[in-house]
């Protein structure tokens, strides 16, 4: 292994080795280590894995970028993904928030929708939990709005759980809301400070609204972000978009497998990609279980849940065509 000037071996190896131990048990081999050569010792597949991994870490510190286990776990899935992209030129992508504060894409498709929602007006965000398509929808919101790029941000979700009648609820409209907001406000703690976050509040700097509130408005120079979309009709999916207004941007975010809307009713944003994906400026990034950036077994649950999906209707298929022959037998 080589190390630039300013680096060393220990930056890889982690205090009382811990990142080496780490690669040994994820790849199931043996890593022996003398001054700054390495010797890898297991099954052939194994341990081509375990150097190509080092050989990337060994370029992420060499170029500057700092090793923990969260930045070798991300390194890992990335390049199981078979992305084009190596997981430092990932990681090199990143958003500026709060005093400095960097956010980083962790997979490839994160990179991807960081980059979609620089390059175009409206863009969708679609994918399962986890996948940091809000987060990284509220840090691009926080970096334009320090950047002076647009004036306020409008934070937007349909209450589906209140069935969009807010009346009964005790309180004014914020105090209505608020707990079906509380992953938003969650993220924006952690990007802005808390007195600012208040202060922004105070001013309509920041603004959270109740999807049926957005009818009838024009949104000028502002970052709005409509969440859990999944829980939209297709009208009022058309009448949210049609609030831009100039200078504005609009990023949707949903997971079309957590629609909570009445039995028979229609989600729009099962249906608008058919309705919207020849026109230019809007876009859709489509994220998957490889994005998924929280606890590990979040993603087996993803895929455990799209697994039972895909068996489910594949015995239901079964089941009815079964039906059929025995009715055309009859």
């Amino acid at each position: 292994m080589e190390f630039a000037k300013n680096h060393s071996i220990a930056e890889l190896l982690g205090e009382r080795d811990k990142y080496i131990k780490k690669i040994e048990q994820d790849f199931n081999v043996d890593i022996f280590v003398l001054g700054n050569d390495v010797e890898i010792t297991g099954q052939k597949k194994n341990v081509e894995h375990a150097a190509n991994l080092l050989n990337e870490l060994t370029l992420q510190i060499n170029i500057g970028q700092k090793i923990n286990s969260e930045k070798i776990n991300d390194s890992i899935q990335i390049m199981n993904s078979k992305s084009i992209l190596k997981p430092h030129e990932i990681f090199n992508n990143y958003i500026i928030v709060n005093n400095g504060k960097r956010i980083k894409a962790r997979t490839a498709g994160q990179q991807k929708y960081i980059e979609a929602i620089k390059n175009n007006t409206i863009i969708f965000g679609i994918g399962p939990a986890g996948t940091g398509k809000t987060y990284l929808a509220l840090a691009m919101a926080v970096s334009a709005l320090k950047a002076n790029e647009i004036g306020r941000i409008v934070l937007v979700k349909p209450v589906v759980e209140a069935g969009e009648k807010l009346g009964f609820l005790p309180g004014d409209l914020y105090e209505k809301i608020n707990p079906f907001l509380k992953p938003l406000y969650d993220g924006l703690y952690e990007m802005l400070d808390v007195e600012i976050f208040q202060q922004y509040m105070e001013m309509n700097i920041i603004e959270v609204v109740p999807l049926a509130y957005m009818r009838g408005r024009t949104l000028n120079d502002s970052f709005i972000i409509l969440d859990e979309a999944q829980n939209t009709s297709p009208e009022q999916m058309k009448m949210f978009l049609t609030r831009l207004g100039f200078g504005s941007k609009v990023v949707i975010t949903g997971d079309i497998t957590q629609i909570d809307l009445p039995e028979g009713k229609q989600s729009g944003l099962m249906i608008v990609d058919s309705i919207l994906k020849n026109i230019q400026g809007i876009d859709f990034v489509y994220l998957t279980a490889d994005d998924v950036v929280r606890h590990n077994l979040v993603q087996k649950i993803v895929n455990a849940y799209k697994q039972y999906e895909e068996d489910t209707a594949k015995k239901n298929m079964a089941e009815r065509s079964s039906e059929k022959k025995i009715n055309k037998n009859i």
